[in-house]
């Protein structure tokens, strides 16, 4: 028995088991999951304000606990950030994921807590690897090294604890084996720039034998193409050999498949989609054949749902997740070990199973463009629109923008087309002006904009006159409430504008 079926046996397979239960038991997991989170807040800021000493079902705690945003939330977690404990949730809490911001912040702080760190985040790569290695019987994980791929972190200004990406967290935290098991080196992991990060990733595992790689789609590409220069090779598996899985996550997986399956051309290769967010570690996909993932439902994390046409409502319908409906969107709303309590995290899915519970992510609560994992918003465009019109003396008539994915050269952008009442003084300044914007008001899109290295400078397409009142009416909604859709996560929208805009 090699050592991956070793450590599967007695390891994983146990653990593998208990998931099976997920099946015939997620009413039951699930309230032992929200039974624990009311009882263990109850003596915390939060749990006395909302009387949680006194709550015995879900229907007290949802009567009496509103849906919250992180708006709502806010107070509490900088409040958290300045050093008070005990608001939200019991144990200590001084690490905090930074994420992108909402319409008033350009960053969110995530708490992280010990507990979410310990049972959710770390449990859910633990079980991406059961249900991974179940779905391979002939892997060979444990012969080599993963490669984990993340971000970085920093002090919290005022208060002893930090604030980073939550990779970053997680690769500080991380006790042996796993420790042991990864590369690259804690410190080379943690570099706060990407392009010498990339080097010394590059230089440090060249020559050592990598079995899975972890990370973001569009990142981890980056550093491929890197290595490949580095080496003189054409494909991934004359560096590794060995390598077998790619762990993947943040952003979707289609529009770089392709690109994947040029550089690694062994048939053997497998691609495992995990839903790790911030706030919580959620689902991993549980068969190679079926791209949704099975909701994991005993980690410190209580799921509530909104079907989407809700979203917005003052007192929208909230149901618990025995109450779903299959192939239905839903806004997802989570209390977490971290202190979340019924938060609305943003995301939107859609139910493929009840049994077990599985999910496909459909996109966001609201028009964004999440193709390299800069999530852009609507609020973040018009402030952008905004600053470069008052300084070219532009006037916009309308707009939509999409990604451009990677091409053979890893390169990708955002292309805007703009149909302006009154030209800019100078095109490209009114870009440059818009591209800085963005960078100020949006955290992560600043991220992936540094040294142009996962995304290039946006591209303005110029729009003819009346070009989105004719798409509107090729479309049979020109007039009342039909709008344009300013940010599209694909090129279906715009692939069809442009063409109208040749004609």
């Amino acid at each position: 028995m090699n050592l991956t079926r070793l450590i599967d046996t007695f390891y994983f397979t146990p653990r593998y088991h208990k998931i099976e239960r997920y099946a015939d038991h997620a009413a039951e997991i699930q309230n032992r999951v929200f039974q624990r989170l009311i009882s263990r807040a109850a003596n915390t800021e939060w749990g006395r304000k909302y009387g949680y000493s006194t709550i015995h079902s879900y229907e007290d705690f949802a009567q009496r606990v509103p849906v919250n945003t992180y708006e709502e939330m806010k107070h509490y977690i900088e409040r958290t950030r300045q050093g008070e404990q005990n608001l939200i949730w019991p144990s200590e809490i001084t690490w905090f994921a930074k994420s992108s911001g909402t319409t008033n912040d350009k960053s969110k702080f995530l708490p992280v807590s010990r507990e979410s760190i310990r049972d959710t985040h770390f449990q859910g790569g633990i079980d991406a690897v059961a249900l991974y290695l179940h779905m391979n019987p002939k892997s060979r994980f444990f012969s080599g090294k993963g490669l984990i791929l993340g971000g970085s972190h920093e002090p919290n200004k005022g208060t002893k604890g930090l604030v980073g990406d939550l990779s970053a967290i997680l690769i500080e935290n991380i006790i042996q084996p796993g420790g042991y098991l990864r590369v690259p080196s804690k410190e080379i992991a943690l570099m706060k720039h990407f392009e010498p990060k990339m080097e010394a990733i590059a230089r440090t595992t060249i020559n050592r034998k990598i079995t899975s790689l972890s990370g973001v789609p569009s990142w981890m590409l980056v550093l491929i193409k890197h290595v490949l220069d580095k080496t003189g090779k054409q494909h991934l598996e004359e560096v590794w050999p060995d390598l077998e899985v790619f762990f993947h996550g943040g952003v979707a997986f289609t529009p770089y498949r392709q690109q994947y399956e040029e550089l690694i051309q062994n048939p053997n290769m497998h691609y495992v989609e995990t839903y790790n967010a911030s706030e919580g570690y959620f689902a991993t996909q549980n068969d190679l054949s079926d791209h949704a993932m099975l909701l994991m439902i005993d980690y410190g994390i209580f799921y509530e749902f909104i079907p989407l046409e809700e979203v917005g409502k003052p007192n929208p319908k909230v149901v618990p997740l025995t109450e779903v409906e299959l192939e239905k969107n839903y806004a997802m709303v989570i209390s977490t070990t971290a202190g979340l309590w019924r938060y609305m995290i943003g995301d939107t899915v859609k139910f493929t199973s009840r049994n077990p519970y599985k999910i496909v992510i459909t996109g966001r609560t609201k028009h964004f463009i999440n193709a390299f994992g800069e999530e852009l918003i609507v609020d973040n465009a018009e402030k952008g629109l905004e600053k470069a019109c008052a300084e070219t003396g532009a006037q916009i008539t309308d707009y939509t923008a999409a990604p451009v994915f990677m091409d053979a050269n890893a390169k990708c952008r955002h292309q805007w087309l703009i149909e302006f009442a009154k030209m800019p003084d100078d095109l490209q300044r009114f870009a440059t002006i818009l591209d800085n914007t963005l960078k100020e008001v949006n955290s992560d899109y600043e991220a992936k904009r540094q040294n142009n290295l996962a995304l290039q400078p946006l591209e303005i397409i110029v729009a003819r006159e009346h070009l989105f009142n004719d798409w509107l009416d090729m479309k049979g909604k020109l007039g009342g409430q039909h709008k344009i859709p300013r940010l599209s996560n694909n090129r279906d929208y715009i692939e069809e504008m442009l063409k109208l805009n040749k004609n």
